[in-house]
């Protein structure tokens, strides 16, 4: 199994075990009073003998017909062969004669057995002996067109023997054979007998021989598992008592309460699904043919001691919730063929990769009740710039066919991802960046069909890049007569393509990623087709809970009184400026560094038996450098060994009163490209990343992280998730020193994601004719221009003159836009980026259509390509004004033990929020999230918006406002205006009548929610006069 995705599940000695077994039987016999039937391990085997036997059509066989040299039971073998290929065995006889039975069976021991053989290919493969062909296993063919290959699947033989002797000292309790070769072995331990799981687990560890032919790693049984009558656990490879065994539970619980373990049944077993389910020989054949694989290390280490080359390979067998995913997709596929997406919300930890390589293997075959294949593609799209190669190598693990698949490296050209769409190639691998560039580039497509899946869908389903996927793949008309066809063609491209479905893999999916891809549940709500969530994966042991040793830092400083008394110095843009200075303030940063070192060194360092690492998240690339700077200063100066750090950011940076270049390679020494093997030496213990490896980055020695900067949403769980990964054999604990955020902040971005997450409203059409009106309000553009430059862009060929006279309108338009002052230039770009957005999304997740409208956005687009805002003269410079002192780092609340409970349910932005620019939107998020935790209240932060929206409508309008405005300064004016908002709360009471109530009583609340709109309000008002 691969080692990234295993556990360790501790075992116990003998005496503990002792002192449990009471306590366990009392507990268990409580529990299980409906089950009384069963309170013995050999009343166990013969329940499950009998399921199998009676329900699944197995062979009850003795244990003397084992044949532990070659771990096979010879006269099953030698039924099927001669069941099922007579005339080949007849042919073999007639050279081998007597000697024909030791032969085989020979033969199929030496091609298991051999270095690079193993059981899986002779069974998936078959044997050549004397150029005769003997296959082991007939697999379920993938149409019907061959009533003599499914009536050769029906004769497989299915047995089973209790008490099987593999050696003198080893006694197994059930062994399972296909066709006479043994497959699979079971341990299995009865509750209310005081055992559990985990005895069986031991017993494989200490008793179990990985020598034992039985047993041997490829050669011997595909999976072992550790079963008692509530919990399955299962390994491929036993290596004595560093055997990791992998949980193969269904999960207990639905949607928010979701997590380990099994559920419990009135009427059957915790783990019934084994007989009812997993030993079913339609799904044994379909395991050993689809899904498991063998996967193979790409480099061969030599080993020092013997100079040997050491192959590192897993045998890799699924976890229950992969099978499950990928068995329930298929399903649906083959029902609704290319009519549906599918969101599949994994956790980190899932093992997503394995899921995907098999999802987009089983795709390739799939064909639907009449037998024709469903998908003529498979396109598998991540957000990395170099496409993820264990993609490749675990698809090859499962099918080594030429040919199968392509991945499109930076060396590949939009080109060359246009010939392998039009060509042979089954599977290509690509980033979702090449996608844009092959719009026009891939003719005749609609023909074809297309399953493309989508790995960490949330960063990679947004705006044009997403719409590029879909246009270049749809199944949109081609032959377009005008422009108003043309446009209509490109709107249904955008949207669900009749000939697409994408499969979006996600851990952490935001709201539009739910609109896009979820489906409407009983309560109306969006949510995922299939979810294995972060609380079940942390329970099961496969991450760890980031949010446990958690402690809050608070800075606290003191300006100098000319900015703290200056009027000035209240905008956002001084605020910003003041931020920016206390940031980078050599005092704040190197009390911080010696917070940050005196810690990793005390608390962290010897973690991982001395190998730990520790991630330092800044507020930017001046930041990382000036902290790495100031790190390497106090390490030198305290003389302390051992500790040295790396630094990542992206591009050239100077820092202020120095004008040396600052790059990520200068600082470290080396290309950026080396710093994750660097990084993995024992030469390097500290990362400083600016915006850098916080997503995608997999190190599982990172123990700790110091962040410096302020985390939002999907970026605070992705961030803090890079502490995630389990580190065996170590027992792995994580830390997180924060000084910017809170921990109700951060527990509040993980809520969504800790079970399901689920969607509860949904995106509404008619709101971007109200955006519409709001950049039309500007009067920046001439409808007759717009028309003009849509006939220019849909021409068949784009002549020098029409770029010319494209370019006249673009330019009519930005002095139109620059005869307003600078602030209103600035929201005119933002309102119109906000229709943009809010337009490209709509496209994308509704049947929306409107040609003119559509001919607006392409206009609107082009514009903003071509405008570039520039400040008049900088604006209120304060370099060289701000003083700080009296800088103190204060400890805060330590929290040792996570309380996280999940919020499920999220909401996508209304077009509303788009009124707002993005600083005061989240400013306003801010104040409301205080008055809640202030006031006990529940107030909903999308009706807060709308209702605000109005409020600051209704002050607009006000007459006596206006008059203020334009008779006095912006100081003065905030006497009139705060006079008149309670005037306007009461007009507005209706709207949203508790919260504004609420700010009628509430001077300090209101004065904080008005004042995010104070500034726009007055120079507006002043502009209308």
């Amino acid at each position: 199994m691969d080692d990234k995705m295993t556990v360790e599940i501790t075992g116990f000695d003998a005496e503990k075990h002792t002192e449990d077994a009471v306590k366990r039987v009392t507990t268990y016999s409580e529990l299980l009073i409906h089950h009384a039937s069963i309170v013995s391990e050999k009343e166990y085997q013969k329940f499950l003998f009998e399921r199998l036997e009676n329900d699944n059509g197995y062979i009850i066989r003795k244990a003397s017909n084992f044949d532990r040299y070659f771990a096979v039971d010879r006269e099953m073998l030698f039924k099927f062969l001669e069941d099922t290929q007579h005339e080949t065995m007849e042919y073999l006889r007639k050279i081998y004669k007597s000697d024909l039975e030791e032969t085989i069976v020979s033969f199929i021991n030496a091609e298991t057995t051999k270095t690079r053989g193993s059981l899986l290919d002779v069974l998936k493969h078959g044997i050549e002996i004397s150029n005769q062909k003997l296959e082991l296993m007939y697999t379920k063919p993938a149409t019907t067109f061959n009533p003599d290959l499914t009536r050769k699947y029906g004769q497989n033989i299915f047995s089973a023997m209790e008490e099987v002797w593999a050696s003198d000292k080893e006694r197994i309790d059930v062994v399972i054979f296909l066709n006479g070769l043994a497959i699979i072995a079971f341990e299995l331990k009865c509750n209310a007998a005081g055992q559990s799981y985990q005895d069986a687990i031991y017993q494989f560890r200490t008793d179990r021989s990985p020598k034992t032919r039985l047993f041997m790693f490829k050669a011997g049984t595909l999976v072992n598992f550790a079963m008692d009558l509530e919990e399955v656990y299962m390994t491929t490879k036993l290596a004595g008592d560093a055997t990791f065994f992998l949980p193969f539970n269904m999960g207990n619980g639905e949607g928010v309460t979701a997590g380990a373990g099994n559920p419990a049944f009135e009427d059957k077993y915790s783990v019934s699904y084994m007989w009812e389910d997993i030993l079913k020989k339609d799904t044994v054949l379909y395991l050993i043919d689809k899904i498991i694989f063998l996967q193979k290390e790409t480099k061969e280490k030599v080993d020092d001691k013997t100079g040997k080359i050491k192959r590192s390979e897993n045998l890799i067998f699924p976890r229950y919730h992969q099978l499950d995913v990928i068995r329930k997709v298929l399903a649906d596929v083959r029902e609704n063929r290319t009519a549906q997406n599918y969101l599949i919300q994994h956790s980190t930890g899932s093992g997503k990769t394995n899921s995907i390589a098999w999802l987009a293997h089983r795709l390739t075959s799939l064909h639907d009740e009449e037998n024709k294949i469903i998908f003529d593609n498979i396109i598998i799209v991540t957000d990395r710039v170099v496409v993820d190669r264990q993609l490749q190598k675990a698809i090859m693990g499962m099918e080594h066919k030429a040919g199968l698949i392509r991945v499109m490296d930076d060396k590949c050209n939009s080109a060359d991802l246009a010939i392998a769409l039009n060509g042979n190639t089954k599977i290509i691998a690509t980033t979702i960046q090449k996608f844009p560039y092959i719009v026009d580039s891939v003719k005749d497509l609609k023909n074809k069909s297309f399953a493309v899946i989508i790995d960490e869908a949330h960063s990679s389903t947004a705006g044009k890049d997403m719409a590029a996927v879909t246009m270049s793949l749809g199944s949109g008309d081609q032959t377009e007569s005008d422009v108003e066809d043309m446009i209509s063609s490109e709107i249904k491209r955008n949207g669900k393509q009749a000939n697409v479905s994408i499969f979006a893999f996600t851990a952490t999916p935001k709201p539009t990623t739910i609109q896009l891809f979820g489906r409407l549940n009983t309560h109306g709500q969006r949510e995922a087709f299939h979810v294995y969530s972060m609380k079940q994966a942390i329970e099961e042991g496969f991450i760890l809970d980031v949010l446990q040793n958690y402690t809050e830092y608070s800075t606290f400083y003191q300006l100098n009184k000319e900015i703290e008394d200056d009027p000035r110095c209240k905008t956002n843009a001084a605020k910003r400026q003041i931020a920016r200075f206390i940031e980078l303030h050599d005092t704040n940063i190197a009390q911080r560094v010696e917070v940050i070192v005196e810690h990793f060194r005390t608390t962290v360092m010897q973690e991982l038996g001395g190998q730990a690492k520790a991630m330092v998240i800044t507020a930017s690339r001046q930041g990382a450098v000036k902290y790495r700077q100031a790190f390497e200063e106090y390490i030198t100066k305290k003389g302390y060994d051992g500790i040295h750090a790396l630094v990542a950011f992206s591009g050239k940076v100077k820092l202020p009163d120095d004008d040396k270049e600052y790059t990520e390679a200068s600082i470290n020494g080396f290309p950026e490209d080396r710093l994750t093997k660097e990084f993995d030496t024992d030469n390097y213990q500290v990362l400083l990343v600016a915006n850098k490896y916080q997503t995608g980055f997999d190190q599982p020695k990172l123990c700790a992280m110091y962040v410096l900067k302020k985390l939002r949403g999907v970026n605070a769980v992705q961030t803090l998730s890079r502490l995630n990964r389990i580190c065996a054999p170590y027992d792995k604990k994580t830390f997180v020193l924060d000084f910017v955020n809170t921990y109700e902040d951060i527990k509040a971005a993980f809520a969504p994601y800790y079970t399901t997450t689920l969607l509860a409203n949904s995106v509404t059409p008619n709101a971007i004719y109200d955006l519409e009106a709001t950049i039309d309000a500007y009067a920046l553009f001439d409808p007759a221009d717009i028309e003009a430059a849509n006939d220019i862009l849909y021409s068949q060929k784009v002549t020098g003159k029409q770029k010319q006279r494209l370019t006249f309108f673009l330019q009519k338009s930005k002095k139109l836009l620059e005869h307003y002052e600078y602030e209103t230039q600035r929201q005119a770009v933002a309102d119109m980026r906000g229709f943009v957005r809010y337009y490209e999304f709509l496209l994308q997740v509704s049947s929306f259509e409107d040609t003119d409208l559509h001919k607006k956005y392409n206009f609107i687009s082009y514009l903003l390509a071509y405008i570039n805002i520039k400040h008049p003269g900088g604006g209120f410079n304060l370099d060289g004004k701000i003083k700080a002192s009296q800088f103190v780092q204060k400890k805060g609340e330590e929290h040792v033990s996570s309380d996280l409970v999940a919020k499920p349910v999220m909401k996508l932005p209304t077009a509303e929020h788009f009124g707002l620019s993005e600083d005061k939107e989240k400013r306003l998020s801010e104040i409301i999230d205080e008055i809640n935790s202030k006031t006990g209240k529940n107030y909903d932060n999308d009706v807060v918006v709308k209702a605000m929206l109005q409020i600051r409508d209704i002050l607009m309008k006000s007459d006596k406002l206006k008059t203020s405005a334009k008779n006095n300064t912006q100081q003065d004016f905030e006497f009139s205006y705060f006079d008149d908002i309670d005037d306007a709360l009461i007009e507005g009471l209706s709207q949203n009548q508790d919260f504004f109530s609420m700010l009628l009583s509430n001077d300090e609340m209101k004065h904080q929610v008005m004042e995010i709109f104070f500034d726009e309000i007055y120079k507006s008002l002043r502009e209308s006069v």
